[in-house]
């Protein structure tokens, strides 16, 4: 279906289509992915985080790496970062040596509840099943090419405190 069809909306040109069709299958995405998510009791952002630090293991990471790695840069590290300790899927511990830093590690439990959900995430490939393997790399080339060409051009910033400003952007497109 196209997204005409989907939303029900006619677009002034195929500038703001491509716009509104990369937001809108953003969170056809997101949707089946937190289904995935939700079935082991933790959030896309959660699971974001315990891959990075399990990318870090048996080391540490900062909240600031942590943050500056994530793919959600709306996302509030300090806090995903906090209830995954409750869930004690993570430990937390300030930095002997600076009293600012805190060090993040993936637990025993951690590991094992992304090895568990391993086979589904990987699956997740799927969702693009539709595509051949040459029209994936064009895909993923297009994607690159236009985060290359816009980084700075826009007044919207990826900063924390620029996320109201990201908000009334992305609602002033009639989806």
């Amino acid at each position: 279906m196209s997204i005409e069809q989907d939303i029900h909306q006619e677009f002034k040109n195929e500038y703001q289509k491509a716009v509104l069709n990369l937001i809108y299958t953003n969170y056809y995405l997101v949707d089946k992915m937190n289904g995935v998510f939700k079935k082991h009791d933790i959030t896309r952002q959660q699971y974001n985080v315990l891959r990075i630090l399990r990318g870090q293991h048996p080391g540490h990471a900062s909240v600031n790496l942590i943050k500056e790695r994530m793919l959600d840069k709306m996302s509030d590290a300090s806090r995903i970062v906090e209830r995954l300790r409750l869930k004690e899927l993570i430990t937390r511990e300030n930095c002997i040596d600076d009293k600012r830093c805190v060090e993040v590690k993936i637990t025993a439990k951690g590991l094992q509840l992304l090895a568990d959900m391993q086979p589904t995430v990987d699956e997740f490939e799927l969702l693009l099943s539709n595509l051949s393997a040459a029209e994936t790399r064009q895909l993923n080339d297009l994607l690159d090419k236009i985060r290359a060409a816009q980084k700075g051009t826009l007044s919207v910033s990826t900063d924390d405190h620029k996320s109201e400003e990201k908000i009334s952007t992305l609602a002033s497109f009639k989806i």
